[in-house]
């Protein structure tokens, strides 16, 4: 059973029907006083749905002795507040139905459609699936509820309102459940409820959670609160009189209503800062409702003109919304007695966005068919889902991703167009280029930041203009996964080093493979013919690899050691009557008279071979080199320069991870290596540094200073190949004020 969902009190107890059938009608008839907005065959419809879950629920009883279909009777009516449609209501209905009674999608599809159907059946838990643990388990269930959600939001709705009830109702569970229930609902569905602007959902689910985790703060915040209310009253009128009382002078028409700090907010304020509860001020507050935009910034005036602000405690989340699709201005003003009292100034449809965030795109839909409302409220994130299923299918992994995305404190960055984007707190360049498309970037390779060259980690603040500069032989780097933020860029990342890293492992491993197959003396690589198929199906037994292509993937990414694959697969061919040929065997083996431990054969290198072939970060190898290769566990092939200490320690050690490898006649692109310069320290120095590199057409992609008076600067620069590096270091020694240049060796061992 999943431990996400399976939150609702165990239907086991039987009560007389008679019992059942009158309560349950009683609620029923509730709900239908609240349909008052649909018409009268869509009631008919909720009305089937009812008696529907009503026969699938009879006998049933929930902990506290009612009869259970009260429960999805009180789902389908918090639905009817949020003014969801019929379909929706149904769906809330007949949420359980499919789980504990034994009624198929099939079933529902013939009797209220398959709308109806994909509804119920994106709440109902995996329970007959087999998971391998129960974080496994619970990831899996809570992916199918999202992508559910992601495809027709109404499922996260009712599944909102199924855990509000169970809220409400939690204090007739027993209380070893009371943990893990609430923590769910803290961790998971308030941020969700939050993240669809779902804000009287949010704080509800909050306080209720808060509740339970920690009965005995609760109990005690509660009668500090309720106290503070009492000795606030007048405070609180006074201020209520004072501002109706200056919009009847301008005549204005505004609406003007009191809020109140939830306890869970006012608990994990006083947590995060270490206040005692007479520290936290700003408890109260008033929402002011006018009837245009406009007259949002018109009564911001007339405060303003009242009390004096606070300064730096304005927000405008009119002009740029929350992520969440909310918007409101929110001003701190020293009110009567020096007190701080927020003020938040919206509009009627502000303010039901507000309140019921996604939900409030049903109560316009009828009025506003062509709106676009639904998608300013957040549902982009909601899209983006899809996105990330389409590219993750382990998951844990999904999981991890949307995680990331619950929580909506944004920046607002714009384009060069200044076009505006929302991103979440912290987050880097790279999320950035990746919320433009996932093309930019996988071929960013650098930024401008309000006009300034910036590094691909650098987190992005409120108002920045980012610029991205692409190229297109440029490609995902692993390091970036450690510093995105976004679950997009993330799963686009992961997406692209397992798709392209592995299409280029698995042609290094064939390559790898072939050569180590002809130092066996097998001259022709087995193909998918029939006469090798036997020793295929040994050899992936062997390995324990699902098909061909995962195992030259293993090899290119150095999971196993091509000249080991190879023999075993000579040995098989052998049994297959395919016999080796002893004249290659000694031509590949030795005629090309490199270190015997080097048996793989030759691996030729031109720049062009992507994610599957590291240059290595400590040498730095460049054309010229003499170079070796050293197959790293799960990095594919790494290249030294054969002096390298780390490659000589690593031969020590593990020599049979090492193959052959030889430069191309021909590269393809330029290489890094680094070169220190030492300098008499004066005005443009590093300058004409740079211009001397320039003038050699060599690129500086790094440069590190020293700080004494003959300073030694460190440059990593691009270079063709060793004999474009002794352009570069002559155009060096030449420059006035270089003392010395040469390039960067790492110290032996």
């Amino acid at each position: 059973m999943s431990p996400l969902l399976d939150s609702k009190p165990a239907p086991t107890q039987v009560v007389p029907a008679g019992a059942a059938a009158s309560a349950a009608a009683a609620s029923f008839a509730a709900l239908l006083s609240r349909l008052d907005y649909l018409g009268a065959a869509d009631i008919e419809l909720i009305r089937q749905a009812y008696r529907t879950a009503d026969e699938a629920h009879l006998g049933q009883m929930r902990k506290n002795g009612d009869p259970y279909i009260t429960h999805p009777i009180a789902v389908a009516a918090q639905c009817a507040e949020w003014k969801l449609d019929a379909q929706a209501l149904m769906a809330a209905l007949m949420h359980d139905v499919m789980e504990d009674c034994g009624i198929s999608k099939l079933d529902l599809a013939e009797r209220f459609g398959t709308t109806v159907a994909d509804l119920v059946d994106g709440l109902t838990k995996l329970e007959k699936l087999e998971f391998d643990t129960r974080e496994q388990n619970q990831a899996e269930s809570f992916r199918k509820m999202l992508l559910a959600m992601a495809k027709d939001v109404r499922v996260i709705l009712i599944k909102l309102a199924d855990r509000t009830h169970n809220m409400r109702t939690m204090s007739d569970m027993p209380r070893s459940k009371w943990q893990r229930i609430s923590s769910e609902t803290l961790e998971i569905y308030a941020p969700i409820a939050h993240r669809l602007g779902l804000n009287f959902t949010y704080r509800e689910l909050q306080d209720l959670a808060f509740r339970f985790l920690h009965p005995w703060r609760y109990d005690v915040l509660s009668k500090a609160l309720s106290r503070s209310r009492h000795r606030r009253r007048d405070l609180i009128a006074k201020v209520q009189t004072e501002v109706e009382s200056v919009f009847g002078q301008h005549g204005m028409n505004v609406r003007i209503l009191g809020r109140e700090k939830t306890l869970y907010s006012v608990y994990r304020k006083m947590d995060s800062k270490h206040l005692s509860f007479s520290q936290v001020t700003d408890i109260y507050g008033f929402r002011i409702v006018v009837p245009e935009l406009l007259d949002c910034y018109t009564a911001l005036g007339i405060l303003h003109q009242l009390y004096k602000p606070v300064p730096g405690k304005f927000r405008d989340y009119v002009a740029i919304p929350k992520l969440n699709g909310y918007q409101s201005l929110h001003t701190t003003l020293i009110g009567p007695f020096g007190t701080n009292i927020e003020f938040q100034l919206r509009t009627h449809s502000m303010d039901v966005v507000a309140e019921s965030g996604v939900a409030a795109h049903w109560l316009y839909k009828a009025n506003e068919p062509g709106s676009d409302t639904s998608e300013r409220l957040g549902t982009q994130w909601l899209q983006s889902l899809l996105d990330i299923q389409q590219e993750t299918h382990d998951a844990s992994e999904f999981w991890d991703h949307i995680k990331i995305d619950l929580f909506p404190d944004a920046v607002y960055v714009f384009t060069p167009q200044s076009k505006i984007l929302s991103l979440p707190r912290g987050a880097t360049v790279m999320d950035f280029a990746y919320a433009i498309h996932s093309g930019v970037g996988n071929h960013a390779v650098s930024a401008l930041v309000n006009g300034e060259q910036r590094p691909l980690r650098t987190e992005l603040n409120n108002g920045d203009v980012v610029e991205i500069v692409t190229d297109e032989k440029a490609e995902p780097n692993p390091a970036w996964l450690s510093f995105v933020r976004t679950g997009r860029a993330r799963s686009k990342i992961r997406h692209y080093l397992k798709t392209v890293a592995l299409d280029k492992s698995y042609e290094l491993g064939r390559r790898l493979l072939g050569q180590a197959l002809r130092a066996e003396g097998i001259a022709e690589f087995p193909g998918d013919d029939e006469r090798f198929q036997p020793a295929w199906e040994k050899l992936l037994r062997f390995t324990g690899n699902r098909n061909q292509a995962e195992l030259m993937s293993d090899i290119g990414m150095g999971k196993r050691i091509a000249s080991m694959v190879g023999k075993k697969m000579a040995v098989l061919l052998a049994d297959s009557g395919i016999r080796p040929d002893a004249v290659l065997i000694s031509t590949e083996r030795y005629a090309t008279g490199r270190d015997e431990t080097l048996t793989q054969g030759v691996v030729t290198l031109d720049g062009s071979e992507g994610l599957s072939v590291q240059y290595a970060t400590c040498c730095k190898p460049i054309p010229g080199d003499r170079i070796v290769g050293y197959l790293g566990r799960g990095e594919g092939l790494v290249v030294h320069a054969e002096d390298c200490p780390v490659c000589r320690r690593l031969l020590a050690r593990d020599s049979e991870r090492f193959l052959a490898v030889e430069w191309a006649d021909e590269t393809t692109r330029a290489f890094e290596t680094t070169v220190q310069v030492t300098v008499t320290n004066g005005k443009g120095v590093l300058a004409r540094v740079a211009a001397s590199i320039a003038s050699a057409e060599a690129d500086i992609t790094h440069v590190d200073m020293g700080n004494e008076p003959a300073q030694t600067a460190t440059d990593i620069v691009s270079v063709r190949d060793r004999v474009h590096l002794a352009e570069v270091l002559r155009s060096l020694k030449r420059t006035p004020s270089v003392i010395k240049a040469q390039r960067y060796k790492p110290v032996k061992a």
